[in-house]
């Protein structure tokens, strides 16, 4: 198990993108080792759908990606309750996160996960608290 945040999906969704290729194979690997599940905070959903409707101007596309998202078995979507937003905000003042960065690290951090991104300046601030991987095979 481990904590994906949205660059890992938006690269493997929008072959524009810079890591679509590694995205996609690395994404592909997770779901070939059988058990694999990958997790990311309920922010995920609207993350991953806006990205895909902003960069590709296909709003038809992004619907059907929310929906693929929401019947993949091997995703598992954390609720962002109260408890969780409070150690989100706290790590956000703590390590200069944006918020929604600060959700897909509490995730990795309450759950005892690694969190897998792109993102060179989370990976830095993340990797304080939590474990933090890129996407390579």
């Amino acid at each position: 198990m481990m904590v994906v945040d949205a660059s890992v999906w938006v690269g493997s969704l929008v072959a524009e993108d810079a890591h679509h290729v590694a995205s996609l194979h690395w994404l592909s690997q997770q779901f070939a080792d059988s058990g694999a599940t990958l997790v990311a905070p309920s922010l995920l959903l609207p993350e991953v759908a806006g990205a895909v409707a902003r960069r590709t101007g296909k709003l038809d596309l992004a619907q059907r990606i929310l929906d693929g998202l929401l019947r993949f078995p091997e995703l598992e979507l954390i609720p962002l309750d109260e408890d969780l937003s409070l150690a989100a905000a706290r790590l956000a003042a703590r390590l200069c996160l944006r918020g929604a960065d600060a959700c897909y690290v509490a995730v990795a951090q309450v759950l005892g996960l690694p969190l897998v991104t792109w993102d060179a300046e989370l990976q830095q601030r993340a990797g304080q608290v939590v474990p933090v991987l890129e996407p390579k095979l």
